[in-house]
């Protein structure tokens, strides 16, 4: 017998039996209009065995679960995850904010994934400055103007898009660049009075 906390998605037999034909007939107009096996090509690749061959009823816990993000929909984390990039500084707490407070079926949710992976970014790429090879902004646009950059562009469908790329990839650095100027103008000023 499975334990009742456990919910039904990571037992291998579920313990809600499906509604009946007649059930879901009464409840959904149409419903098994495609029952008939000569009606659907496709009817010997869905036999399924009956038995699964797992060898559990439900599957070893992999340890270190404890204060792991998860989605509030789960009772708790899935019995593997991975450990790989474990979260950190501010990304980290705007993440866990995002699984803490919000549905993966709402949009803040993924904004705010997308925001800790934005600041996850600029964080390496000013870390990098401080490293003996600092990122380049600008990598790739020597051979952009000595290897035929333009040309190579020629009669493809993305063209039209090639005036963007230096807005997409300098952009951002020259927007970082014009607030540190201002930011620090503004401090020489503070200090000079």
């Amino acid at each position: 017998m499975t334990d009742p906390d456990i919910p039904s998605a990571y037992v291998r037999d579920k313990r809600t039996p499906p509604p009946t034909r007649e059930e879901l007939r009464a409840r959904i107009p149409g419903w098994g209009a495609d029952l008939d096996p000569a009606d659907r090509p496709s009817y010997p690749k869905l036999q399924y065995p009956a038995d699964t061959g797992a060898h559990w009823d439900f599957p070893e816990r992999q340890p270190g679960g404890e204060g792991r993000e998860r989605s509030i929909e789960h009772a708790f984390v899935t019995p593997v995850f991975g450990t790989a990039q474990p979260l950190r500084g501010l990304s980290g707490g705007v993440r866990r904010f995002a699984y803490r407070r919000f549905s993966e079926g709402r949009l803040a949710h993924w904004l705010l994934l997308i925001v800790g992976d934005r600041i996850d970014a600029w964080g390496s790429h000013l870390r990098s400055f401080a490293s003996r090879r600092p990122d380049v902004p600008a990598s790739g646009l020597r051979s952009e103007l000595t290897h035929g950059g333009l040309r190579s562009r020629r009669g493809r469908s993305d063209a039209r898009h090639q005036v963007l790329d230096p807005v997409v990839v300098a952009g951002p650095w020259v927007a970082g660049a014009a607030v540190t100027y201002t930011g620090v103008r503004r401090l020489v000023r503070v200090l000079r009075r």
